[in-house]
């Protein structure tokens, strides 16, 4: 991974450790940069990085070896969004994003890095928020772990991120707050649970249409907890359609009905608000079709 900054005409001095900080770098990659990386200013090597200070006009440039043991996989992705920095894609169902002990091939991850790979980019899978096997739609990738860091920094999430459900029953209120701290159930080792000792765990419900069998609602997590969406709609009394875990399985889907359609943010390097949008799948839009909603 390369970085390189131009220093403002009027930056005062300041440590190249300050500065990349203020970048996003973290405290792990300073470390990694310090003892296995390269750094230059001005096109003259620095051989102490702690003591290196920047000036105004300053070229800085910084070589820090990354290395994955993701093994590229020819997977055809749908890219929803790629500049530089940022990576966006339409997860379809059945994929986990990261590969498991007992799964090492056939996930995202695979896929982006022989993307990455074809297009001859020297990038790492770093992607800033996961989707269960099941739940389609937008996942964010950046492409090196200083962007990943400012998108996922201390502050929580710099993005916002929208879902659709198609949820079982009728909701009393047309929207709302869901606020349900959630735990892992202490039998299993991935069934999640609503439980007054767990996390805070907070979603935002809008629903946007409705039969007496189920509900299309428009979903936000507020914090992002493991399968918090099903868990927190379950234990509300709304299961979502298809989900085997928390509900029960149907014949009109063979999944849980949870797509994630949107993503806003602001760019981590451009500071320009971005939206990115993803379709539904057709497995979603036939079991809606079977109740007579019909989403644009």
């Amino acid at each position: 991974m390369i970085l390189e900054y131009r220093m403002d005409e009027r930056a005062d001095e300041l440590s190249v450790r300050s500065f990349l900080k203020r970048q996003g770098l973290s405290t792990h990659l300073w470390r990694r940069l310090k003892h296995q990386g390269s750094l230059f200013i001005n096109g003259e090597p620095v051989m102490r990085a702690t003591l290196a200070v920047l000036r105004a006009g300053d070229h800085l440039r910084c070589e820090i070896p990354e290395s994955s043991a993701i093994a590229p996989q020819d997977i055809p992705l749908d890219v929803r969004y790629e500049d530089d920095h940022l990576l966006v894609i339409n997860k379809p169902a059945q994929m986990l994003v990261h590969p498991i002990a007992k799964e090492q091939l056939g996930t995202l991850a695979n896929a982006v890095a022989y993307y990455y790979e074809t297009k001859k980019e020297p990038c790492v899978f770093h992607p800033t928020h996961r989707l269960d096997r099941n739940t389609t739609g937008l996942v964010l990738i950046a492409k090196q772990p200083h962007i990943q860091s400012l998108l996922t920094g201390n502050e929580g999430p710099r993005f916002h991120r929208t879902y659709l459900a198609i949820a079982q029953g009728h909701f009393p209120e047309a929207e709302g707050t869901i606020d349900l701290p959630l735990r892992r159930k202490p039998t299993s080792f991935i069934e999640q649970e609503a439980h007054p000792t767990g996390k805070p765990a907070v979603t935002q419900y809008r629903v946007l249409a409705e039969t007496e069998e189920v509900s299309l609602v428009e979903l936000r997590p507020v914090t992002g907890r493991t399968h918090q969406l099903r868990v927190h709609l379950a234990a509300v009394g709304h299961p979502i359609l298809g989900d085997d875990l928390y509900g029960e399985p149907s014949s009109l889907i063979a999944r849980q009905a949870l797509h994630a359609c949107r993503l806003d943010l602001v760019h981590p390097v451009t500071q320009k608000p971005m939206v990115v949008e993803a379709p539904l799948p057709k497995d979603f839009i036939s079991a809606l079709c079977r109740f007579q909603i019909y989403y644009p």
